[in-house]
This record gives C-alpha cells, structure tokens and sequence, in this order.
C-alpha cells in the first residue's frame, strides 16, 4: 500500500469525532462578518464552509462504513463521545449561515430537519451509552468544557428553527413553540454541566495538558444561548404564549450574556498560565477551532443583543470581537494548512532505495 494511501486510511479511522469544530466557527465568523458589514468576507468564508463541510461529510461517512466499530466505540466514550455534538451545530451553523448570507431558506429547512434528527440521535444514543456503561472514568478524567458542545447543539438547532420562521407559514407558532422548548432545555443542560466543569477545575489537580481549547465552549455556549434568546424576543409579536414571557425570555438573555462576558477574563488568564507561565508548546491542534467558535459566537451574541435592548455600545463590542474572531480563525485556518501541507509532503526516500 503506497504511503499517501495508508495515511488517508489512517486519518479516516482515527477521525476526531469533534472536527466539525471547523465549520462551527467558519460559519460563525462569516454570520459575524456579514452583520456588520463585510459582505465579501462573509461570502468568502460561507463558501470555503460549505466545502469543508462536504468533505468532513463525506470523511464521516467513510469511517462510518470502513471503521463502523471504532465509531461506535467513540460514541461511548467519556472524553470523544461529546464530539459528535459539533455535527449537529456545524449542520444547524451551516443552515444558519445559508439564512444570513445567501437567504437560502429551502436548502436551510433541509439543514434545521436534518440537524435535529442528529440532535435526537446523538442526544440520546450518546448519554445512554456513557450511563449504562460498566467502566466509567472519574470526574477529574471523564468530563471537560468540550461537554458544553452538547448545549451548542441544542442551541443551534433552536436558533436556525427561530431564522427560519418567515417562511414556514402555519408551522411558526409550532417551531418557535419548540425552539423556546430547546432554548430552556440548552439553559437547563448548561447548568447541569457547568457545576460539574466547575468543580473540576478547582477540586481537582489541573495541569497546563487539562486546558484544552474547547474549554472556551464555557463560554460559547453561552453566547449561542443570548442568540437565541434575542431572536426568540425579536419573533414574539403576534405569539400570545412568546408574547407574555418576554421579561423572561429577556432577563435570562441578558444573564446568558453577562455569564458568556465573565467567562472571557477568567479563560484568557488560564490561556497565560498555561502557555507563559507553564511554557506549554503552542502548536496547531485540531481542537483549538473549538475556541475560534465562541469568539466568533459572542460576536454575534453582543449583536443580537443590541438589536433587542437598544444599547448602543454593544455594538462596538460585536465588532471589536468580530476582529478578535477574524484573527484567531486566520490563526486556526494558517496552522490547518501547515499541518496539511506537512502531511502532504512526501517523506525522501534514501539514496537508491526504491519508492
């Protein structure tokens, strides 16, 4: 078997579960790039998503019939299992983005369709088979911020339904019905899952290798729930249910915010910690487009929520984020393609030996 081929056969049987990650935050940025005004930049990034979509796609697909056992052991897995939630909200993202950019509502529904039955599939399939599990590992080495993943799916799956209302007619009522549903499930799963990432990181013994990137996911899922939040607030008119729950739907808004604004200082202190102060190696990692996701999320979350509070200087934040989001997924896309071009590289045989 030649070189290049035994290597793609490896990288589809160890494909990392959480690699939509990606599109996650490519589709994002481009969303954050077209609210505020840099159409081109949204077009381009839309555009790039939609291939890299279609070839983790068609990669998933392949481990899928080739390598079924191996993901399907991935599916109860503690640490790998939760990564399966980036392709629920890189589909839902996807969707979002064809709504935004494009105005691509017909190809957006099959998304949002799609989307959800991943959400119910994984949803269920994974949390019953990391319970009924007989080995377990403990808390310390079992549970991460890339758990949260789980509460991003459920939230873009909620968000692309609430895009998607103007066209859907007599079903609004029963879609913005079930993304309120979803967005009260997603706050109710933060909670749960939050105490436990918070207990770990200060009862436990944390070292520099523990702070992976997606624990910026802390973060971003709550910047995806004030998305939701603000689009259900924007949609009430004309929903006598949404209608009377606007203090609240706005009051939890605001507090998802607040909680994603908090997050922000404490994750780039432990980024300095980690990374200056305990010289962990700042290399390209796959996982690390799982922190360019949330940047690009609060980006449009501070957005979203200056449209429905009237609070100008949000504004100046959704921008001044949409830069920090810009750089960070240059950063990401820059070590993808080193990592790429080095694996594509063909290693130099010795003098005389054949190839």
């Amino acid at each position: 078997m030649s070189a290049p081929l035994a290597g793609a056969r490896s990288a589809v049987r160890g494909l990392n579960p959480a690699c939509f990650a990606m599109v996650m935050a490519t589709g994002i940025v481009a969303i954050a790039s077209d609210l505020e005004g840099m159409p081109l930049v949204a077009r381009a990034l839309a555009v790039l998503n939609v291939v890299a979509f279609v070839a983790l796609a068609a990669l998933t697909l392949a481990r899928v019939i080739f390598y079924g056992r191996e993901f399907l052991r991935d599916l109860s897995d503690h640490t790998r299992g939760v990564g399966f939630f980036t392709t629920v909200a890189a589909t839902a993202v996807l969707g979002a983005q064809l709504v935004v950019i494009f105005a691509r509502y017909q190809a957006a529904l099959a998304l949002w369709l799609v989307s959800g039955v991943l959400w119910a599939g994984f949803t269920y399939a994974i949390f019953t088979a990391l319970t009924i599990k007989e080995q377990k590992p403990s808390l310390g080495e079992g549970i991460n911020g890339g758990w949260l993943i789980a509460v991003v799916a459920t939230q873009a799956v909620a968000d692309l339904g609430v895009l998607l209302l103007p066209q859907l007619g007599p079903y609004r009522h029963l879609v913005l019905f079930l993304a309120l549903s979803l967005w009260l499930c997603g706050g109710m799963l933060y909670i749960w899952m939050i105490s436990l990432v918070f207990y770990r990181y200060t009862f436990f013994q944390f070292s520099p290798s523990d702070l992976m990137p997606p624990y910026w996911i802390n973060m971003g899922a709550m910047a995806i729930s004030t998305v939701v939040g603000a689009l259900l607030v924007r949609n009430a008119s004309g929903d006598a249910l949404l209608e009377g729950l606007v203090p609240f739907v706005t009051g939890f808004t605001v507090l998802f915010w607040a909680t994603a604004t908090w997050w922000i200082p404490m994750l780039v202190i432990l980024g300095v910690w980690r990374h200056v102060v305990k010289r962990f190696p700042l290399t390209y990692d796959p996982l690390y487009w799982g922190a360019v996701f949330p940047l690009g999320m609060y980006a449009v979350a501070t957005y979203r929520l200056a449209e429905v509070t009237g609070q100008p200087f949000l504004f100046s934040i959704a921008r001044d984020f949409l830069y920090v989001a810009l750089a960070a997924w240059l950063a990401a896309f820059a070590g993808l393609a080193g990592s790429l071009s080095a694996w594509l590289k063909p290693e130099r045989a010795p003098h005389g030996a054949s190839v």
